[in-house]
């Protein structure tokens, strides 16, 4: 198990964890809808980073004497990183330290004015680890929609097997006219803002988030009540974007993760939830198949839109928040329940409408992307009984 020790997310609804974790109780949504924004001809909803925030903030930390390059995702990277390490309280230069970049884009949107070499993800991961003097060479996680979910893996894995003490896990992702454009040319966004596993949700918003958790070994640091215990990617190769209707890749994430936990003891599941027609359906099927349809599910895509490479950073943590505060966040403005099938069965998702109590020892986090890949993540206060003897 590894152990959150500083964290930090800059969206659309704040600069810090705290900040972000208070708008989602209050139920506030950082989407809006956009006209003319990169000179597109068709109005979209999505979520945006204040980048004026940004530009005042960035210096503010960097110091006015020091002036270093960066596009506005490595400045954000940077500042995400600053302000997680002021908990973590982590030498970032040393050399037991390890920079984890998650992205699917990166600085894509650069590529007209800027040499080739500042598009590119290792550039991006590189300035953003060299500002805090770190030596290592960071790694770069680009794998679709789960690119989040991998990096924490790559982290648990990396921790766990000694070739680190610390890890610091960074999804960034912001919106340019190649994305945009490419999710209108798969008819995907939605008109109104998505309603994640609702009957009639009519596709996704897109959004920007840079999200940022500093990692470390259960047992060398006792800062933080959530953790990382297991995670799991699986790939059912069904197609290059459509997602596999019996859900394999996800029920084998699922199943994986699965071993050892009593499933009663899992408070709730913060699925992809992307509100696209069949990757809600997908998931649900891989809930059913799982045995945990009738555990709280929700999604925070209606509050932050999807954030591509970031979002398994930032709604793990969103999620480490509520189960730390013993709470179940719900699917804002959720509507009416869909009544999903799987074979010959039909079935629905507990789906939370409000904010409610609960104690239960572990989360899981799901994920799925492009190219039939998905991912699943369990998360807990700790090893319980429940989980360690059946280990």
């Amino acid at each position: 198990m590894i152990v959150k020790i500083g964290d930090n997310i800059i969206s659309s609804l704040g600069f810090s964890s705290r900040e972000n974790f208070q708008a989602v109780q209050a139920g506030k949504t950082g989407l809006k809808r956009y006209e003319n924004l990169f000179n597109l001809p068709e109005p979209f909803i999505a979520s945006m980073i204040d980048r004026e925030r940004l530009n005042d903030e960035f210096p503010a930390i960097c110091g006015k004497e020091k002036a270093y390059p960066a596009t506005d995702l490595e400045k954000a990277a940077i500042l995400s990183v600053y302000y997680a390490n002021e908990a973590a309280g982590i030498d970032l230069s040393g050399n037991r330290v390890l920079f984890i970049l998650s992205t699917t884009k990166g600085n894509v949107d650069l590529l007209e004015k800027f040499p080739q070499r500042f598009v590119f993800l290792w550039h991006s991961a590189s300035v953003t680890a060299r500002y805090f003097n770190n030596p290592n060479t960071p790694a770069v996680v680009s794998n679709a929609c789960i690119s989040g979910a991998a990096a924490q893996i790559a982290a648990l894995r990396e921790i766990e097997s000694g070739n680190c003490d610390y890890a610091v896990v960074v999804g960034a992702e912001m919106l340019s006219k190649f994305i945009i454009s490419g999710f209108q040319s798969f008819k995907a966004l939605s008109p109104e803002i998505c309603r994640p596993f609702a009957a009639g949700r009519t596709g996704l918003n897109l959004g920007e988030a840079v999200a940022t958790i500093v990692y470390a070994k259960a047992g060398i640091e006792k800062k933080s009540k959530s953790g990382l215990i297991k995670g799991a990617v699986r790939n059912d190769a069904n197609h290059i974007s459509g997602p596999s209707r019996t859900a394999e890749g996800s029920f084998r994430a699922l199943q994986n993760i699965l071993h050892g936990v009593e499933k009663e003891d899992i408070a709730f599941i913060n699925a992809h939830g992307t509100a696209t027609p069949y990757n809600d359906a997908m998931e649900a099927v891989a809930l059913r198949r799982a045995g945990l349809d009738a555990t709280p599910v929700n999604s925070l895509k209606s509050l932050f839109g999807h954030t591509l490479g970031a979002c398994g950073v930032l709604e793990s943590i969103i999620s480490m928040y509520a189960h730390d505060s013993n709470l179940i966040l719900p699917v804002k403005d959720f509507g009416k329940d869909e009544t999903f099938s799987f074979g010959n069965e039909q079935f629905k998702l507990n789906i939370p409408r409000t904010i409610s109590p609960s104690g239960k020892p572990f989360f899981i986090k799901m994920l799925s992307g492009f190219g039939g890949c998905n991912a699943a993540l369990l998360f807990g206060s700790g090893l319980t009984r429940s989980y360690s003897e059946k280990r």
